[in-house]
C-alpha cells in the first residue's frame, strides 16, 4: 500500500493535480486531499484506485528498503515526449482496404 505522502510526490512527478486523479480514479478530491496530509487513512480498496491511476499516469512505486519507501517515474520526461507525440500521430481512422479481408 501507498501512503499519503508517496501519493503526493507521484502526483508531482508526473505533474497532475487532484482533481485530475480524482478524475481518473473515481475517487473523491476531498478524500484524495486528506489522504496525502495524512488526516485520514481511506480503506485499502481505495488506496488501490489510486495507485492504479497513478501507475497508468507513469508512477512507479518504490517499496520499502534500505533507503525507505519512494516513488520514481516510468519514462524519462524525453521518453514520455516521445511517447505523446506517437500517441498523437495518425489522423482520422478510416476502414482498411485490405483485398480478401
Amino acid at each position: 500500500m501507498i501512503t499519503g505522502p508517496q501519493c503526493r510526490a507521484a502526483r508531482a512527478l508526473i505533474e497532475i493535480s487532484r482533481e485530475m486523479l480524482a478524475s481518473f480514479s473515481g475517487v473523491d478530491e476531498d478524500t484524495i486531499l486528506k489522504f496525502e496530509r495524512k488526516l485520514e487513512k481511506p480503506a485499502d480498496a481505495v488506496i488501490v484506485s489510486l495507485t492504479h491511476a497513478l501507475e497508468n499516469a507513469g508512477a512507479i512505486f518504490l517499496p520499502e528498503g534500505e533507503r525507505g519507501i519512494g516513488v520514481c517515474l516510468k519514462f524519462t520526461r524525453s521518453e514520455a515526449r516521445r511517447l505523446s507525440i506517437l500517441e498523437s500521430e495518425g489522423g482520422v481512422v478510416g476502414d482498411d482496404e485490405v483485398p480478401g479481408a
